[in-house]
């Protein structure tokens, strides 16, 4: 997952902020009755009477911050010591069995959500706030393509965008129509032992670390939809946390568009062309910890944080045109 440091790093910082502040703004008389939260929002009536401009200068400030910073940064770690190129776009739709590009939607999707938090609290008006935290979402991974569109490694991707925007416009649409989620893009990753060949190739690339193979090995990766059952079907008697989520993931991918790898000057160095990539289908219970009611902001940090994440639960395998079943998977 490409450039995923920096993603979480903005997911932390921007959850953090908006869940510590949301319990002081309602005791803020300029934001009487304006409390944002995760998943949903009240309009309140002149609702723009209460809009602070210095706190709408320091919210736009830090999404300049965060756009410019992150591209410096980029610049001088991710690329530095990779060859610049003229922009070029790059094919990758078949790449990685496409679990990268759910990568992609989650992380629009999660940035849409925390900056749309970060705008409400500024005073905003709901909807438009929503449209801003959309358009940031979109804006700041634009950035991270662009770069890639100089790169001689990769490319600016347009199936990357595509999945940019289909993250992004899944929160949106749902807070414009419900104001509220009720379909989470979530993401889980567990640690895979290898057998010695494969270890090798594993360290080359996804990395060594505990850190790195969690955010880089598309083997142990998995995407959730997951759905809020409540939301969807009042009259029955369920938690008001249960969600059931669909996943998906990848199983023997050992590059991006096949299973061999090569040296600089082109010498096949890796070839395990007879393990057989495949697609992986989950089902599975899942909680929505914003149906938790709390007064403590620390515990709606947290929260907040875990909501990212498909909780681990007995879940269903379809792969290969089998049916397993997991006591527990994540």
């Amino acid at each position: 997952m490409k450039c995923a440091l920096f993603y979480i790093f903005l997911f932390s910082s921007l959850t953090a902020f908006c869940q510590n502040v949301a319990d002081t703004i309602a005791k803020d008389t300029l934001f009487e009755g304006v409390i944002p939260v995760t998943n949903t929002f009240v309009d309140t009536p002149g609702q723009t009477s209460f809009l602070k401009k210095n706190r709408v200068k320091l919210i736009a400030g830090i999404h300049v911050g965060a756009y410019t910073g992150t591209l410096f940064l980029l610049s001088e770690a991710w690329y530095k010591n990779q060859e610049r190129t003229p922009f070029h776009t790059f094919n990758d739709t078949k790449e990685w069995l496409q679990v990268d590009k759910a990568g992609h939607a989650w992380t629009a999707y999660n940035i849409a959500k925390y900056s749309n938090n970060l705008w409400l609290w500024a005073g905003v008006p709901t909807k438009k706030a929503v449209w801003f935290g959309g358009i940031s979402s979109i804006g700041y991974q634009t950035i991270l393509e662009y770069l890639d569109g100089h790169s001689e490694k990769w490319g600016w991707s347009w199936a990357d965008m595509g999945a940019n925007v289909f993250g992004s416009s899944l929160y949106v649409a749902q807070q414009l129509k419900w104001k509220d989620q009720r379909i989470q893009l979530k993401f889980s990753s567990h640690r895979i032992n290898y057998n010695d060949d494969l270890e090798r190739r594993a360290n080359d690339l996804f990395g060594r670390s505990v850190q790195e193979r969690i955010l880089k090995d598309y083997n142990g990766q998995s995407y959730w939809l997951s759905a809020n059952v409540g939301s969807f079907l009042p009259k029955v008697t369920v938690p008001a946390w249960l969600n059931i989520a669909v996943g998906y993931g990848a199983k023997g991918v050992w590059g991006g568009f096949e299973n061999k790898g090569y040296n600089k000057d082109g010498s096949l160095i890796f070839d395990r062309t007879d393990i057989k990539r495949q697609r992986q289908w989950y089902l599975s219970p899942d909680v929505d910890f914003t149906k938790i009611h709390t007064n403590k902001k620390g515990v709606k940090t947290v929260f907040s944080l875990l909501n990212m994440i498909k909780f681990p639960a007995p879940s269903l395998e379809l792969s290969g045109g089998k049916l397993k079943g997991h006591v527990v998977f994540f």
